[in-house]
């Protein structure tokens, strides 16, 4: 099946949207070949603010109605927990409030980006999706992140070639309890990485510390700025390490 296939079936669609590469080409994919299309963004304090800023950036040159949810996750012991089934728990919390938001604003159908390659053993997430009967197309006409990524840089959206950004709470160590502090010393420190020229790395909480973990074509570089990291990171965290096994590029 594809996309155009789909939107006949689903005319009048909600879709979450996150602003990344998936829920982006759906959104434009939606725009394209449904009749009505309404995005809601959830904003916790699990996402950067650049998120929601290209969030925003792509609802507005898309034309396209936005409405920012408010989720307060840290309320949820089951997700301040930090458990290996956070993302469950996460994922039910914030599409609940997005499917009830978008039935008084009249969508009966709530749209993911979740995608073929994306593997449901490895994502919690999922089984909230489908326990909330949220349907991903993007998976269900069997578009792979490739694919997604080549049709995207066809259509000429600036997301085609962004890299993957999981959740900020993905940066602490299961088990460990996700507090406000933590995951605002991950923002500021992974804002600083951005602001040296990095991309697709991480700062995960490795007990106090802080570990990097950057491409293989970035290790230099991290050498070359060490004085700099070091000096703006132990703000925030006890010590900083690098991860020698590099990111997948």
């Amino acid at each position: 099946m594809e996309l155009i296939d789909f939107f006949k079936r689903y005319r009048h669609v909600a879709i979450a949207f996150s602003g990344g590469v998936d829920s982006t080409y759906l959104l434009y994919a939606a725009v394209n070949y449904a009749e009505k299309v309404h995005a809601y963004y959830a904003k916790s304090v699990f996402q950067p603010q650049f998120e929601l800023e290209d969030a925003k950036r792509i609802a507005k040159q898309f034309c396209v109605d936005m409405t920012v949810i408010e989720a307060d996750v840290l309320l949820y012991p089951q997700i301040v927990a930090n458990t290996a089934e956070r993302c469950y728990f996460c994922k039910k919390l914030i599409f609940s409030k997005i499917l009830e938001q978008a039935a008084r604003d009249g969508y009966g159908t709530l749209l993911d980006g979740t995608n073929a390659s994306d593997d449901p053993g490895d994502r919690p997430g999922m089984r909230a999706l489908k326990e909330l009967s949220v349907l991903s197309p993007l998976r269900e006409c069997g578009l792979t992140k490739e694919e997604i990524r080549r049709r995207s840089k066809e259509a000429g959206l600036f997301t085609w070639d962004k890299p993957a950004y999981a959740c900020l709470s993905t940066r602490i160590q299961t088990g460990e309890p996700i507090t406000k502090e933590k995951l605002e010393y991950t923002e500021h420190a992974e804002n600083f990485l951005f602001s040296l020229g990095f991309s697709d790395f991480r700062v995960r909480m490795s007990g106090t510390a802080a570990k990097l973990q950057v491409p293989a074509s970035q290790i230099e570089k991290v050498f070359e700025n060490r004085k700099a990291i070091v000096r703006e990171l132990k703000r925030y965290y006890s010590a900083v390490t690098l991860d020698l096994e590099a990111r997948n590029e």
